[in-house]
């Protein structure tokens, strides 16, 4: 008869020790090696393979180490620990180390049965992870099975590559280039999302009615949903696809038992009815409720989260209520933007083709005007397309002058308009930038040779020569590059920056390294080619980086670890994409205090010098004035670009004439500013009012400080985790250098540690660092670029470095250097008496009720229980003294012997504790489980049916005496 083990026990197999997992049946165990880590994890069938009971074996005492040796321990059991204690039970198995900020909305969400947010922290904060929190823990939990994210397809793989390397959760693509692949792989009758259960999906993609309602009928138990605001239907004027995508999640919302995460940095987007159908989605109640009153706003507490920079800059502290700035987590992020607009001029032979393209613009619109609503909508999207394409560079220009407008397959004004208004505006909803930065047609019936001459001329002008913008961008980047910085310059169209880059190249010199990321790449390759300029540019300090991009990597891709400058070199439409683009460095993780922004402008074109005044300052300043950025309204903001365009072109008729909308009144540049800076004025006081009406009340952050301090407890905190991997690295005789600027950074040359390590290392740090001996940087910031290694304990690099100390010093075998051993004999002036420091682990079963059952699982603690005198008559030292005891330091040697012989007799008398050490045991279980009712306290059901308790005896890891130093005669000091 097959023997039946329970979770948490040991056992041994294949010639080592392993510990049984919650996820074992009778006839298959799942189990974790000893000491090590998930990726270990192994099936075993006990009918065909040995599986028996194992005891942990007590330490020897022979095997004595140094002073360090309890620290180094203790540190790498904690950090190694895959399912910790504490009131969360997935932290202890991600890759990310969560700001203490981005508990809040995880806190929230486990106060909810149904999960229903509105996550709209600014951009840089971390919503994705925060998001990202919620997922793993409801997935870990049981009360959720799988996971659907709708995502714009540029950032589905983005979404992938964070959801798999930071928390652990495999998902498919779902996207218009992988759904056949994937459907070929499905049974007969099968769903695409019953077949793969955690899946990312392009919103556009699933938007469709055919592949919708197979979504609909089959969607998984938890859905995110990115850029929500992008996906409702705020009046009458959105367009077709906004209102498509509302539907889809209408009919997801539908199901109240389906947890539901909204993630937008922008959820007004200047449009309260659409900030009310988003909150239509989390709970129907929200979309009518009063918020003015209180009952609305604790309401609406429960369920959205909004914060700014400078609400998380400093968290924890004094000021928000703490009786202490003991917790207080500082979370650096640049100061400021440093802006500065930089002018130039269209040189005589440019100014030429603007004036003869205008001319002829001007008449096609005109005589379009006397054809029909069609033709006269088809000459202004052409004549606007024909505008934006010269005023970007000569080869854009070029390219527009000789490629037909999409515009002339329309059969009416409105289909034209649709089909136009995506080339040739920036609108602030629009999540579709794939393939919007292409360069437009505005070829015409009847227009191709005097179409084709400016064309030619065009494409003459190429070269900094007679192209002055582009001697202006090469002489601002210069002067960039030589103050040490490494900038984004962004066009709009694919022409203008493989043009652009590939002069910068020429101009820049050898020192530099220029690449061009466009939407003719895909995604994946664009992440791709931005490593390869990393990369390229190497570690050389004299080496810079330049990548010329554009608008589709303005959005969710994050570029702060490689560059921290941005160089509008064409001006946006809208500015709220010019606050996207500067949002891809201006983040958590940039090294940069302040992030310099230049914008280029001409002054002679018509066209940015009054886009610049009316829409770029005007975001800057509301931006300045209220930290945060504030959407301007879309329709307003394409009457000042069109008023424009119309003086532009029309600026030789009469005022009283027809507009080309069909109004009666053409109004003034001036008029529609005004309209526009009267409505965006308005949107902003609505924002600055919101935020402080709906600000993050729902937890105090006392109750975010307690959660906090307890996950640190059971986990580790930052220094522990820096001195940790310091000193073993010197320990196993690595090179370590301290970084001379106070970050507590440092480099660490390991071609010289043990081959163990090395091996360890090589899959995490990089073969090439490893044996070539390149420092492997370590920085005290969980931001961190690739080939460097964070100080935290989910970081990969410490991560391995902490098995490894286990493991050396969990089997005496193991050759080389081992800085952590079981046993120690300390003489200290730290203490008056012996004194016996114990490292034991503890095994914790919980019983958690969930929507799929019972779910029980496995936590772990390392503790550290302290006593004066002998085990038959101990003093148990407070938990902080017993902690002091890691720090003491060796007043003298002891003799060899005498220190076996001392920790024999101690190891012998241990019995006589083990009642305390049992007792200890089951008060810990008493706080795991308070901490889980205490997080959990608005699911009734899961509070009730909690259940842990503590497997006994626990493992005693470690066993350390500390003795009073000898004075000259020979008493004890």
């Amino acid at each position: 008869m097959t023997r039946t083990y329970t979770p948490g026990s040991l056992v041994t197999a294949r010639g080592r020790e392993w510990v049984v997992l919650p996820e074992s049946e009778p006839d298959l165990l799942v189990l974790r090696p000893l000491g090590g880590s998930d990726d270990g994890i192994s099936a075993v069938f006990p009918s065909f393979e040995e599986v028996r009971d194992a005891q942990f074996a007590p330490p020897s005492p022979a095997d004595l180490g140094a002073q360090r040796a309890a620290g180094l321990l203790r540190s790498a059991l904690r950090i190694g620990f895959r399912s910790g204690a504490g009131p969360f039970r997935s932290l202890a198995g991600i890759a990310v180390e969560p700001r203490a900020y981005q508990l809040v909305p995880l806190l929230m969400a486990l106060r909810q049965q149904t999960v229903r947010m509105l996550i709209s922290d600014d951009v840089g904060i971390g919503k994705t992870v925060e998001a990202g929190l919620i997922a793993k823990e409801l997935l870990t939990q049981g009360e959720a099975r799988g996971l659907a994210v709708l995502c714009s397809p540029a950032l589905a793989e983005q979404w992938q590559e964070e959801l798999r390397t930071k928390f652990g959760i495999d998902a498919e693509l779902v996207l218009a280039s992988t759904v056949s692949r994937l459907e070929r792989g499905l049974d007969f009758g099968q769903s695409l999302f019953d077949r793969y259960p955690h899946v990312i999906i392009s919103t556009d993609f699933i938007k469709s009615t055919r592949h919708r309602d197979d979504f609909v009928r089959h969607c998984p138990d938890l859905v995110i949903v990115d850029e929500a605001h992008t996906c409702v239907a705020a009046d009458d004027t959105v367009s077709t696809q906004n209102q498509l995508r509302y539907e889809l999640l209408r009919r997801i919302a539908e199901d109240t038992q389906r947890h539901l995460l909204l993630v937008t940095a922008t959820p007004h987007s200047g449009k309260e009815s659409g900030f009310r159908n988003l909150l239509g989605l989390v709970r129907p109640e929200l979309a009518d409720v009063d918020l003015e009153t209180d009952r609305g706003r604790r309401l609406l507490a429960r369920h959205f989260v909004q914060r700014k920079r400078a609400d998380v800059r400093q968290y924890l502290t004094k000021e928000s209520g703490l009786a202490d700035d003991s917790l207080t987590e500082k979370t650096v992020f640049p100061s400021d933007r440093e802006s500065k607009d930089e002018k130039y001029k269209l040189s005589p032979a440019y100014r030429a083709l603007l004036d003869d393209a205008i001319a002829y613009a001007s008449e096609r619109v005109r005589a379009a005007g006397e054809e029909g609503q069609r033709e006269a909508r088809i000459a202004w999207w052409s004549a606007i397309a024909l505008l934006r394409s010269l005023v970007s560079s000569p080869r854009a220009a070029a390219q527009t002058l000789s490629t037909r407008s999409a515009t002339a397959v329309a059969a009416s004004a409105e289909e034209a308009d649709r089909l136009a208004a995506p080339l040739t505006r920036d609108s602030a909803d629009s999540d579709a930038l794939e393939g919007l930065d292409a360069a437009p047609g505005a070829e015409t019936e009847g227009a191709g040779a005097r179409l084709a001459d400016l064309a030619e001329r065009a494409a003459a002008l190429e070269g900094p020569d007679e192209d002055l913008k582009l001697a202006a961008l090469v002489r601002h980047l210069k002067a960039l590059l030589k103050d040490g910085y490494h900038p984004i310059v962004f066009c709009r169209y694919i022409p203008t920056a493989e043009y652009v880059a590939e002069h910068l190249a020429k101009k820049l010199g050898s020192k530099t390294v220029v690449k061009a990321v466009t939407g003719s790449l895909s995604p994946q390759q664009r992440l791709g080619r931005i490593e390869e300029l990393a990369a390229l540019a190497g570690d050389d300090p004299a080496a810079r980086r330049v990548l010329v991009t554009t608008d589709c990597l303005s959005e969710g891709v994050n570029l702060q670890h490689h560059f921290d400058a941005v160089v509008h070199y064409d001006l946006a439409w809208n500015p709220t994409r010019h606050d996207q683009r500067e949002g891809r460095v201006d983040r958590y993780g940039q090294k940069r205090d302040k992030v310099r922004v230049i914008t280029l402008y001409g002054i002679d074109n018509g066209i940015d010098g009054k886009v610049l005044e009316v829409l770029i300052a005007k975001h800057r300043q509301i931006r300045k004035d209220l930290g945060i950025s504030v959407s301007v309204p879309d329709e307003a903001s394409s009457g000042v670009t069109d008023a424009i365009v119309e003086w532009l072109l029309l600026r030789g008729r009469q005022p009283e004439q027809e507009g080309l909308f069909g109004v009666e009144d053409l109004k003034t540049v001036d008029e529609r500013a005004a309209e526009l800076e009267s409505r965006w004025v308005s949107a902003a006081e609505r924002e600055t009012a919101s935020r402080s009406r709906f600000a993050q009340r729902a937890i105090h952050p006392e109750e975010v400080a307690r959660e906090v301090a307890a996950v640190r407890d059971a986990l580790g905190r930052a220094d522990e985790v820096t001195g940790f991997v310091r000193h073993a690295l010197e320990a196993f005789e690595a090179h370590v250098v301290e970084a001379d600027d106070g970050t507590g950074d440092f480099t660490a040359e390991v071609s010289g540690v043990p081959a163990g390590l090395r091996d360890a290392l090589a899959p995490v740090a990089g073969a090439d660092a490893v044996e070539s001996g390149r420092p492997v940087p370590f920085r005290a910031t969980a931001a961190v670029a690739r080939g460097e290694a964070a100080l935290v304990r989910t970081d990969p690099v410490v991560g391995a470095v902490a098995a490894h100390v286990l493991n050396t010093a969990l089997d005496a075998k193991v050759p080389g250097r081992r800085p952590a051993r079981r046993c120690g004999v300390v003489s200290t002036a730290a203490v008056t008496a012996p004194t016996t420091l114990l490292l034991l682990r503890y095994r914790f079963h919980l019983t958690l009720p969930s929507r799929q059952g019972t779910r029980r699982m496995v936590a772990e603690d390392a503790r550290l229980l302290a006593y004066e005198g002998s085990a038959k008559n101990p003093r148990w030292l407070p938990e902080d003294e017993a902690l002091a005891l890691l720090t003491a330091q060796a007043a003298e040697s002891t003799d060899d012997y005498f220190q076996e012989r001392t920790m024999s007799r101690t190891l012998g008398q241990l019995g006589a504790v083990q009642d305390h050490m049992d007792a200890y045991g089951d008060r810990l279980a008493e706080e795991l489980h308070e901490s889980h009712r205490r997080v959990r306290r608005a699911s009734d059901e899961i509070v009730q049916g909690l259940k842990v308790t503590a497997q006994q005896p626990a493992d005693i890891l470690g066993v350390y005496v500390y003795l009073p130093p000898i004075t000259a005669d020979g008493e004890a000091a």
